[in-house]
């Protein structure tokens, strides 16, 4: 009978409604109420509340008997059980938010790449964090595509629609959760601009990067320049993973969780390495502020865009992806490095995924190809001849 053990209950004027004196929160005295009633053959005695906390009263309590004596509501007892399997039903479920954090764990080693985290938690947690891919009909992308479209671009709508398809798709991969019974739609983007940088232009960039004042900031971005890494894999460079001996770079932690990427450094490259300043107590090549940790994503891309007005650049050349486009451009072009070794160099995993460049390339070939026209012509016109075969 709970406290009623303790404390002789005290009849109301509603029949089988009873209360007891006990202790509020303030330390005052306040009524407990009870409801005594049979269902089923089966005797119950329940606490229906209190006077202050749940503001019950012996009316209340009335009603609240004669709506269980009805079944319209459950015993205690029961409903506890009915609460308590409905909450472990709950967590058992694969919501979007529950699957984004198991895909974090598995794909990026237990920490979210920075871009994806910020997308989930701005854009795609409020929405969808408490739902179940299966539950997912097509007006809730619809809305959350439409709102993004307002205030930002149609590639960065199509990131956050690809993360959350990629969530989902991780969870049907697993077998642990069930699609959505459609496909999202990616807004069409147009994401294929090929930075380059002319001789001048590249010779001015380096210049200012080699003159700027603080060389963790210079340095961040000619190595880019000089090696063709993503900023991510420059901003986690760590010492230990440079060997200057050998003249490699490991490059870990890379963009979609791929795997290590061992690549060669050049003479400008090493050059840079081996003069550039270390942080005391800090692992990183590249360390933020006041020596601690990696440099910061929005220290990275300030600086980035100070350095390219600085050297002259467009307004709209991409500080950090122009950079690597304007390395592989250049190596294609020159005709000297096949677009496969442009691939590895890149860290592609697909040769697609470099074919971007393949016009330089071909171009360079074909300034190759006319060398033997040049030498033609400059025979005949020497011997007088007008071609053909003797």
């Amino acid at each position: 009978m709970g406290e009623g053990n303790r404390f002789k209950p005290t009849k109301t004027k509603h029949e089988g409604v009873f209360y007891i004196m006990g202790t509020a929160h303030d330390g005052k005295s306040e009524k407990i109420f009870y409801i005594q009633y049979y269902r089923d053959g089966k005797r119950h005695y329940e606490k229906a509340g209190r006077a202050k906390q749940d503001d019950m009263t012996a009316s209340r309590a009335s009603r609240i008997r004669g709506a269980k004596i009805e079944g319209k509501e459950l015993p205690n007892k029961e409903r506890r059980k009915e609460e308590a399997a409905a909450k472990a039903a709950e967590a058992g479920k694969w919501t979007v938010g529950k699957l984004w954090e198991e895909y974090v764990k598995q794909r990026f080693h237990g920490k979210a790449d920075v871009s994806d985290k910020s997308n989930y938690e701005n854009h795609l947690k409020t929405p969808f964090g408490n739902k179940e891919p299966a539950a997912l009909v097509p007006l809730d992308v619809d809305r959350l595509r439409v709102r993004l479209l307002k205030t930002r671009s149609p590639a960065t709508v199509a990131k956050v629609l690809g993360l959350l398809r990629r969530i989902i798709l991780y969870g049907e991969k697993k077998c642990i959760a069930k699609g959505p019974g459609f496909k999202i739609q990616l807004p069409p983007v147009n994401n294929e601009k090929t930075e380059f940088l002319t001789d001048a232009q590249v010779a001015a960039y380096i210049k200012a990067c080699r003159e700027w004042p603080d060389p963790q900031e210079g340095n961040f971005q000619l190595l880019e320049l000089l090696t063709g890494m993503r900023r991510g894999e420059a901003r986690n460079l760590r010492w230990e993973n440079v060997d200057l001996d050998r003249g490699f770079l490991t490059l870990r932690d890379r963009k979609g969780g791929g795997q290590d990427l061992c690549v060669p450094l050049s003479d400008a490259a090493r050059d840079l390495l081996e003069h550039h300043p270390k942080e005391t107590g800090n692992p990183f090549v590249f360390s933020g502020m006041r020596g601690k940790g990696p440099r910061g994503i929005k220290q990275i891309a300030k600086t980035a865009r100070e350095i390219r007005d600085a050297a002259g650049l467009a307004a709209d050349f991409r500080p950090n992806h122009g950079l690597r486009h304007a390395f592989a451009s250049s190596l294609a072009s020159s005709g000297e490095t096949d677009l496969y070794t442009i691939q590895k160099l890149l860290g592609h995993r697909s040769p697609l995924m470099t074919a971007r460049y393949s016009h330089l390339h071909d171009e360079a070939l074909r300034r190759g190809a006319d060398v033997m026209g040049r030498i033609a012509d400059a025979a005949e016109k020497k011997t007088g001849t007008t071609g053909g075969v003797a």
